[in-house]
């Protein structure tokens, strides 16, 4: 296998060397944290530079500034009004904010599914035992055959107590792009409000927040997108804007300030950080629509073509069937792996795959047969040899 992996650094992609990504690994994991191009990374140096040279001046004159402008291309990309956008470090961030500001009863349920992402999913758990609201969870299989069976399990369990949903545009452990805009409607029709966790969402797929009609939204900008790590938003719908409020209340609760709504306000300044994260997200969209003569259309389609391929790689080494139709991948795949290897625990698998191999790839546990997942993210950077090569090192795992 030594041998195999010295050849496979000759295939490694020209656009590797634009990332700062270890070039001894095989990075496979592009869906969990990111992964921020070089050029980024030094757009947000020169900001922290200006930070630090005068702190006073950046933050009094330089920093509102910046981040109205972050704002309005960002809102420009994920098709949103400037007005109800508003930034956080992360999309679990976004998720608590909501979650924390609204009031529930005990006679109150909260519907989520089986996907849905722990760190969420525990802050239900969280808001359930202050309030006494219960958590519905739509089943949903997997694999999967039909989106169709995402809006069937989610819409048979919302009764007239349901006050709140909160799923997945693309979920973290199974990689599904749920049927979101579908759900939001039937779910609006039925008068109930959606918070959507669209972790992976920005980057990956095309994104319009308009057209979605969720009345909560957040999105990371550091994973697709590409934007150094802790930069993700919060979209609310302008009616519900007064209500929501940030973890942190600091200065903005009673800034006498007339010229921006309390929401972007109180979110705006939570007290002193780095917010130069969020101030590289236009930086991030122009680098990143700028590598193929197509833009962002064809990034995104070239990155789920290849996650394709991989995905069909893997399949047929691992002797299984996919575990969902085509139209519900973007950028990340999730194989099922065997019985063969349901005795074996999740994070000796990955060990072994990046100790003797190089490969940093997600392995997941699943709760039902099949009991281990193998999760694949294609990103430019990726080629379809890194895909064969993992092919071959599960073999030899499985030997």
């Amino acid at each position: 296998m030594k041998d195999e992996k010295a050849h496979f650094k000759l295939h490694a992609s020209e656009f590797q060397e634009l990332w700062s990504l270890d070039r001894s690994v095989t990075f496979l994991n592009h869906g969990s944290f990111g992964a921020c191009p070089k050029a980024v990374l030094a757009v947000q140096q020169k900001l922290r530079s200006q930070l630090e040279q005068e702190p006073l001046r950046f933050f009094g004159r330089e920093w509102e500034p910046l981040l109205d402008n972050a704002r309005s291309k960002l809102a420009e990309f994920v098709g949103a009004d400037s007005q109800d956008l508003v930034f956080v470090n992360n999309a679990t961030t976004g998720v608590n904010s909501v979650l924390r500001s609204l009031c529930f009863a005990a006679e109150d349920e909260i519907l989520t599914t089986n996907h849905e992402y722990n760190a969420c999913r525990n802050a239900l758990d969280f808001i359930a035992s202050r309030t006494g609201a219960r958590i519905v969870v739509a089943q949903i299989p997997f694999p999967i055959e039909s989106p169709q069976q995402v809006i069937a399990a989610v819409m048979g369990r919302v009764t007239a107590k349901t006050r709140l949903v909160l799923l997945d545009h693309i979920t973290s452990q199974t990689g599904l792009i749920f049927p979101i805009q579908q759900l939001v409607k039937e779910l609006q029709q039925q008068g109930i409000d959606t918070l959507i966790d669209g972790a992976h969402a920005p980057g990956m797929i095309p994104l319009n927040l308009q057209e979605i009609g969720a009345t909560y939204y957040t999105g990371n900008c550091h994973k697709w997108l590409c934007a150094p790590k802790g930069a993700a938003f919060l979209y609310v719908q302008r009616n519900k804007q007064p209500n929501i409020r940030p973890l942190t209340i600091s200065h903005g609760a009673n800034s006498p300030r007339t010229d921006k709504t309390r929401f972007q306000l109180e979110f705006d300044w939570t007290g002193t950080d780095d917010p130069t994260a969020y101030m590289c997200i236009p930086e991030a969209i122009a680098f990143m629509g700028s590598l193929l003569p197509g833009g962002w259309s064809e990034l995104m389609q070239r990155n789920h073509q290849l996650v394709l391929q991989g995905r069909q790689i893997l399949c047929q080494a691992l002797e299984v069937l996919p575990s969902c139709p085509d139209e519900m991948i973007g950028s990340m795949a999730v194989i099922p792996m065997s019985a063969a290897w349901e005795n074996r625990h999740f994070m000796s698998v990955h060990d072994e795959l990046f100790d003797k191999f190089g490969i940093q790839v997600q392995v997941i546990p699943w709760y039902e047969s099949p009991k281990l997942l193998l999760r694949i993210s294609a990103q430019i950077y990726n080629t379809l040899e890194q895909y064969i090569y993992l092919a071959k090192a599960l073999s030899e795992l499985h030997l």
